[in-house]
């Protein structure tokens, strides 16, 4: 069923607007604590996957005569690219898959992104031949797509696997349903060449931000049982940013390697921190060595534990 006068199926209506809600209160929470990070690029997801249910529902529509129809389906086509194209640097930067640093900054930018430029910003505008954009210009962003989801798998398992030689329990189930909420966006441009109806494109998409989301909530839940309030005694305990800094006091830190834990709480890499402080990248390896010597760990999560427990 369409909304009178749209394009846009009722239920698509429903869903964006649940999503809107979860949107505003998110941001809300953010707001209260800005210094969680994920929670930043979540939103960032959020909100692309509505803009790409509205454009995708609304677009396009002869009737709206503000925009043309040609540039409609620009937007539309735009909306999925940048959907597709955020989802590996969301798994990048919220789940901290290293592995995947080539794909997000690279690899993206140049098989997903710049086939949109050249097939739809360009050919499309010139000829105004939407099959021929979709038939061509999907080519390698098709193909690429699952390049992505293999780097994605083989990321979050390698990730896995490190975490319980750590003693860290993973379920089983969780596994598999990040395994389940990578493939739908895959499909994104599965969708786009087969001119697959709104309704299924709609349903899919959105139960796999529901899987993104549930596997989110889960980790920020585990997250907080180390670094949120705690109660100790009936009482409320510091706040986690207090614990943190507290704790940099105890262990004999330089200036210079507090500057370098700090960015490496914001998840930059070494490279990042060399970038941020003008140093070589060697020289931030042999601050990250000392920091791990004088505290006792072997890794930033191993540090970033003890730092922000009391």
């Amino acid at each position: 069923m369409l909304i009178p006068g749209t394009q846009m199926l009722v239920l698509t209506a429903i869903i964006i607007f649940i999503e809107l809600l979860f949107f505003f209160h998110q941001f809300i929470y953010y707001l209260y604590r800005p210094s969680d990070k994920c929670r930043f690029w979540y939103l960032i997801l959020l909100g692309l996957l509505i803009f790409y249910n509205t454009t995708g529902g609304f677009f396009p529509d002869p009737n709206i005569t503000l925009i043309s129809v040609q540039f409609q389906n620009i937007i539309a086509y735009g909306a999925g690219f940048l959907m597709g194209s955020y989802f590996p640097f969301f798994f990048y930067k919220c789940f901290d898959l290293k592995s995947l640093r080539f794909h997000a900054l690279y690899g993206v930018p140049l098989f997903l992104l710049l086939p949109y430029l050249i097939f739809f910003g360009v050919i499309y505008l010139a000829k105004g031949d939407l099959e021929y954009a979709i038939h061509y210009g999907m080519i390698v962003p098709f193909f690429y797509s699952f390049v992505i989801i293999v780097a994605i798998l083989k990321a979050i398992r390698k990730q896995f696997a490190e975490y319980n030689s750590k003693g860290y329990v993973i379920d089983k189930l969780e596994m598999v349903a990040v395994y389940c909420a990578v493939i739908p966006w895959v499909s994104l441009s599965v969708f786009a060449y087969f001119h697959v109806s709104q309704f299924i494109e709609v349903i899919v998409t959105n139960l796999g931000f529901l899987l993104v989301t549930v596997i989110f909530f889960v980790r920020s839940v585990r997250r907080a049982r180390i670094i949120d309030l705690k109660l100790n005694m009936g009482e409320l305990a510091m706040p986690y940013e207090e614990i943190f800094e507290k704790n940099l006091l105890k262990y004999p830190y330089t200036p210079r390697e507090i500057e370098v834990i700090r960015l490496l709480r914001q998840g930059l890499t070494k490279e990042q921190v060399g970038e941020k402080l003008f140093i070589a990248t060697s020289t931030v390896s042999r601050h990250v060595q000392n920091i791990h010597y004088k505290t006792d760990v072997s890794n930033r999560l191993e540090l970033m534990r003890k730092l922000e427990t009391e």
